[in-house]
């Protein structure tokens, strides 16, 4: 038996704000360890489903391993697919969640392995130990999440060695697995924009629910002074604000977030490329190619003919 989609439809992370993870909630009986027998790596591998299986946010980088099942995979503005050998790194503050579709009865003992480890000791060890450096780009990309493809076996080991480790050989297996990723050139970045990157959680629930209204309002025209104002901004503060905690102008936001989510469609149907560009909110094909050529480095059909190779997707039927 397995559990259908739309049975699951309403755990999609998307229908909620995401959730904070603290600290504190991090005990032994969900798959965690101990504070007291490890330090800044911290490893975890849980099945599904679980508690742990949510919409959610935290302050640590995450590498996250997919081992059993597949779906759908959110990281930000990002949703795509899922299968075992699946790797992804996503950074501080950045939500996600994995949705398993093709759960069997009774749910799998061990889905994800996964290791979290903070910014803050990492970065100031750099500034004094050259050989770390080599990781500082790799953290830094992890702001929009990072998938790696063809590091499932390797990265497991890594994990392994990890997790059975202790002290300073734990850090030691540490540094060669970042160093592995920070080396690695078969990769993608997932979220168009940083969301997380703001200053305290009134500015993250701003942005938040800024994001919230594109992603379900994509056919609309979007009003920067009508946006400020809401925010009790002028148009400048408002445009100086939003591009400090996204690092996009709000103009390029909304194609971003728009041509993800024709990605998403070019990916999920056949449907003709022209109705998907009026979906997602572009009145011209010529603009549409343009931005997605821009933000993709491809055309909508060069899109949709890699995602059927790199996903493993058959043709499917208008």
């Amino acid at each position: 038996m397995t559990v259908k989609p739309h049975d699951m439809s309403r755990h999609l992370p998307r229908q909620t704000q995401p959730e904070l993870e603290h600290a504190l909630s991090r005990t032994p009986d969900l798959g965690y360890e101990a504070s007291d027998e490890v330090g800044i790596i911290s490893c975890l591998s849980h099945g599904f489903p679980t508690p742990l299986a949510r919409w959610h946010y935290h302050d640590e980088y995450e590498l996250h391993l997919i081992t059993a099942t597949s779906g759908k995979v959110f990281v930000g503005d990002w949703i795509g697919y899922f299968q075992p050998g699946q790797l992804v790194l996503t950074g501080p503050r950045l939500p996600h969640n994995w949705v398993s579709m093709d759960l069997p009865e009774g749910g799998v003992p061990e889905r994800d392995l996964v290791i979290q480890f903070p910014h803050g000791p990492i970065a100031a060890s750099a500034e004094h130990i050259p050989e770390l450096r080599e990781v500082l780009p790799l953290l830094e990309r992890a702001g929009h999440g990072v998938e790696f493809f063809g590091m499932g076996e390797q990265a497991q080991a890594h994990w392994r060695r990890i997790k059975q480790a202790r002290g300073g050989q734990r850090f030691a297996a540490f540094c060669d697995f970042l160093t592995d990723l920070a080396r690695a050139t078969d990769y993608r970045l997932l979220s168009s924009v940083q969301i997380q990157s703001v200053d305290n959680h009134h500015q993250l629930d701003q942005i938040n629910a800024i994001v919230e209204r594109v992603m379900d309002n994509l056919g609309e025209e979007f009003s920067v002074s009508a946006l400020a104002q809401e925010l009790g901004m002028s148009d400048s503060q408002f445009s100086r604000f939003f591009r400090r905690a996204t690092g996009n102008t709000f103009t390029e936001f909304v194609n971003r977030i728009r041509v993800n989510r024709a990605c998403q469609l070019l990916r999920e149907s056949r449907r003709f490329i022209a109705d998907i560009s009026l979906e997602v909110g572009f009145n011209s094909m010529a603009n549409f190619n343009r931005r997605f050529q821009d933000i993709k480095g491809m055309t909508p059909s060069d899109y949709r003919k890699q995602s059927g190779v790199r996903f493993g997707l058959h043709e499917r039927g208008v």
